[in-house]
Order: structure tokens, then C-alpha cells, then sequence
């Protein structure tokens, strides 16, 4: 059976990481049958990031390829009716989650005083002196990632307001839809599932996630896929 390799869940949600959580969401909406192996490593991993996958003899990180394979192997029951506007609308909002709000959500958690406290518990139960240097290592390498990308290069305010200019433009595309393109759920709804559950139903106080819990749309479409595919987990 397919492995799925991920990070164990934090912060009240199934995954802390929008992309290991947007690829789990993928396989329980394609009906792939997966098993999940739980890692704090990413250092194990083909790209050096979780997740990934191991599927007889293939391992393979990063989601947007392995999402590709899965599709080659096993089918594309998402996509596959798609119109040619609706797969622009699907690469555009991937792109707009992946690589614009991914970076005031990285912000909000690893650089925002308010944000890094809450994370540094992730690293509680390493053994001394490791949890007194590995969490300044890993918040200095973030933080040098998205000062290259150049969301670090602004003033809090700033990269907040790109942040919200990102879900104001998700919630006019979701409007009263029950998933992000119409009535039945796309590849689309795995990515913005693994971000917006990261941002409507995590307790961190910041611009984002408090725009997230305060949009009904977002709150709804967050409950609507956990119960009809995340149910069994409790």
C-alpha cells in the first residue's frame, strides 16, 4: 500500500503543514488507498521536505509531483472533467496559495514574537542542549527563506496585508460554492483545505488566522470537508 510519509499533527489540526495536509486531502478525495507514516525528519526525506511518498519501489517528494504521479497511476477523478478555464482557475489558486500565502503564514508562525512562541513548543521534547539550539536554527532558516522570496523585507503590517489581500481574493473565488469550483470537489479543494484548516481552526493570534475564523464561508467549507472525508479520525 502507499506510504505517506508526514509530520505528526500540532496545534489542534490533522497536519501543521499545509502541503502534507493538502496531500493527504488529495488522497481521501481521489479514493487512493495510503497509510500513514508518521516523521519529524525531514532530512530523511527525497527533497528534504515532508511530505512524501514511498509506492513500491518509487519514493517521491514534493506534493504538486506527486499529485502528477498519482494522477498518472491511479487516475484523475478530480480533474478530470475540467474545462480549460477551470484547470487556469486550478494552476492560478494553487500558485496563489502555495506561493503567495505561504509565505505570510510562514511569517505569522516563525518570525511574529506572538506566532514563534506557540511553535517553539514544537520542539519541547528534545533532549538538552538540542531544544536550546535547534529551534533558533530552524526559525534563522526560515527566516532567511523568506527574506530571499521577499515577504521578509517588509514591515509586519505589510506582510500581513499581502496575507489578507491572498484570502480576500480566496473567499470571493469560494463564494457560496460548497467547494472551490462548484458543487464537486477538485485538486483545487486539497490545497486550499490544507491551508485554510491551518488557518480557521489553529489558536494562533494573528491578522490571518483571526480573518480565517471570522469568514463563515471559510469556517464552513473547513467543517464540510472534514466531516465528509476526515470523520473516521475522530
Amino acid at each position: 500500500m502507499l506510504k505517506l510519509v508526514q509530520f505528526h499533527p500540532a496545534f489542534g489540526v490533522r497536519n501543521m503543514s499545509p502541503f502534507c495536509l493538502k496531500l493527504e486531502t488529495y488522497l481521501r478525495l481521489a479514493g487512493i488507498a495510503y497509510e500513514v507514516v508518521w516523521s519529524s525528519n525531514p532530512a530523511k526525506a527525497p527533497k528534504g521536505k515532508l511530505p512524501y511518498i514511498v509506492d513500491g519501489e518509487v519514493t517521491m517528494g514534493d506534493s504538486a509531483l506527486i499529485i502528477d504521479y498519482l494522477k498518472g497511476k491511479y487516475g484523475d477523478p478530480l480533474d478530470d472533467g475540467l474545462s480549460a478555464e477551470q484547470n487556469a482557475h486550478v494552476l492560478a489558486y494553487r500558485c496563489l496559495f502555495e506561493d503567495n500565502l505561504m509565505f505570510p503564514l510562514l511569517y505569522a508562525r516563525w518570525i511574529d514574537p506572538a506566532g514563534w512562541e506557540k511553535m517553539k513548543n514544537l520542539f519541547r521534547r528534545m533532549p538538552l542542549p538540542l531544544r536550546l539550539i535547534v529551534p533558533g536554527i530552524v526559525r534563522k532558516g526560515v527566516r532567511k527563506q523568506i527574506y530571499g522570496q521577499g515577504t521578509g523585507r517588509h514591515a509586519p503590517d505589510e506582510v500581513y496585508r499581502f496575507g489578507l489581500q491572498d484570502l480576500a481574493a480566496i473567499e470571493t473565488l469560494l463564494g457560496d460554492k460548497e467547494f472551490m469550483l462548484g458543487a464537486a470537489p477538485t485538486s483545487l479543494d486539497a490545497t486550499a483545505y490544507g491551508f485554510l484548516e491551518n488557518l480557521v481552526n489553529t489558536d494562533f493570534d494573528n491578522p490571518l488566522n483571526r480573518k480565517a475564523r471570522a469568514t463563515p464561508s471559510f469556517v464552513a467549507y473547513c467543517a464540510r470537508i472534514r466531516q465528509r472525508h476526515f470523520s473516521d479520525l475522530g
